[in-house]
This record gives structure tokens, C-alpha cells and sequence, in this order.
């Protein structure tokens, strides 16, 4: 049986909160799906002091692939003087970064409204 080469997109919702682009991402992070991700997030993270939020409360996987792409989202908006954060409340993603390398990288927050509100705040990956 052929196979579809089209690497689908993980279903994402947009919007903006006060000057802030929240991505709300739904399903896998793959190597079949990282590539349009990582399309995205280069636009979004394209302008100077970018400034992003990731909720990753929804996604139900993500590989290496995916984890190369949110490190380089990361690094952009970084170049830029811009923030990347993550929203997560996946005990298992937070071991998967510790487990890699990443626990001190990103950004994480448990909810949404807690990664919007004020200055930035670096938690660790328990």
C-alpha cells in the first residue's frame, strides 16, 4: 500500500493576548509532522523581540524531531531578544526534557495564564 509523503500539520489554534502569540497545539509532534510546525514557528519568531507561548497541554506525543524543532524556536526568538514559553503540565514531557538535556532550556509553565502574566520567570523541569 503507498504511503502519503505530506507531512500533516499537529491541529493548532492562534491567538494574541496583549501582543503575545499563543499556539495551542493538539495531537503529535513527529518527524512526519515537526517540519510544518517549524514553518510556523520560523514566521513567528521572524520580527524582532518575538514573543511566544507554546501550550503543549493538548499534545499527546512529541519525538526528537519535535524537540529539535521547539529548541529552535527557542534559540530564534532568543536571537531576536524575544521569549519563547512553553505550557505544559505533562510530568512525562518534563522528564523527557530532564532526561535530554533541556530541563533548564526552556521556559515552562503549568497554565496558560501564568505564562502570559509579567516578567519571565525560568522554571525547571520537575
Amino acid at each position: 500500500m503507498p504511503q502519503n509523503d505530506l507531512s500533516p500539520a499537529p491541529s493548532r489554534t492562534e491567538h494574541t493576548v496583549d501582543g503575545t502569540t499563543v499556539v495551542e497545539l493538539r495531537g503529535e509532534i513527529d518527524i512526519r509532522t515537526a517540519p510544518s510546525l517549524a514553518f510556523r514557528l520560523e514566521a513567528l519568531t521572524a520580527a524582532p523581540h518575538p514573543d511566544v507561548v507554546l501550550d503543549l497541554r493538548s499534545t499527546a506525543f512529541i519525538d526528537c524531531a519535535g524537540l529539535g524543532v521547539l529548541c529552535r524556536a527557542r534559540n530564534r526568538a532568543e536571537a531576536r531578544q524575544g521569549r519563547l514559553r512553553l505550557v505544559t503540565d505533562s510530568a512525562s514531557f518534563r522528564r523527557i526534557l530532564r532526561n535530554v538535556g533541556l530541563a533548564g532550556a526552556f521556559e515552562l509553565h503549568s497554565d496558560l495564564d501564568t505564562a502570559l502574566a509579567g516578567t519571565p520567570r525560568a522554571s525547571t523541569a520537575r
